[in-house]
């Protein structure tokens, strides 16, 4: 039995990448799929052989028309499986604050966004897919303490290190 064999018979998991990007006012950029209800950070599917950091970008840039460098990565989140949609590891790097200038280039591809807008958090908080809206407070208490968040169905599993070696 050859070592491609064996690899071909790991399971597979769907990975994604989303970006969090700010305006000045601190208000996060968030987009409209034509193909779903809820609103998404900018960012999508991971495609194979390709890196989270890589995928995040490819899609910031398919999204909205902007070259934006994923500059650290705020959280991982193990999504577990449920009806109609297998088990994913979901990424959120940070991609900076936009200028007035960035903002007046972004474009849309009508097929698949509708529209854009920056909201305050408690805002996105509400309208971004459940599933996704969880990992915000997570993500940007990791921006504040410049560390990452690791998450089970957007939920940190385990106490810090200092609370464990008391």
């Amino acid at each position: 039995m050859s070592d491609s064999y064996f690899y071909d018979t790991l399971p597979k998991k769907r990975m994604a990448a989303g970006a969090l990007l700010l305006d000045e006012q601190g208000n996060i950029l968030i987009v409209k799929p034509t193909y779903r209800p809820d609103w998404l950070l900018p960012g999508g599917s991971i495609e194979e052989d390709e890196s989270p950091r890589a995928g995040c970008e490819r899609e910031v840039l398919e999204e909205i028309g902007l070259d934006i460098p994923a500059i650290s990565l705020l959280s991982i989140d193990y999504v577990s499986r449920v009806p109609d949609k297998n088990e994913s590891v979901q990424f959120i790097f940070y991609s900076g604050v936009l200028s007035a200038e960035q903002i007046q280039r972004i474009t849309l591809p009508p097929d698949e966004l509708s529209e854009y807008r920056f909201v305050p958090v408690a805002e996105a908080e509400k309208l971004l897919s459940p599933r996704l809206a969880v990992r915000m407070a997570p993500s940007l208490h990791a921006l504040k303490e410049g560390t990452t968040a690791y998450l089970e169905d957007g939920r940190e599993t385990w106490a810090p290190a200092e609370a464990v070696s008391s």
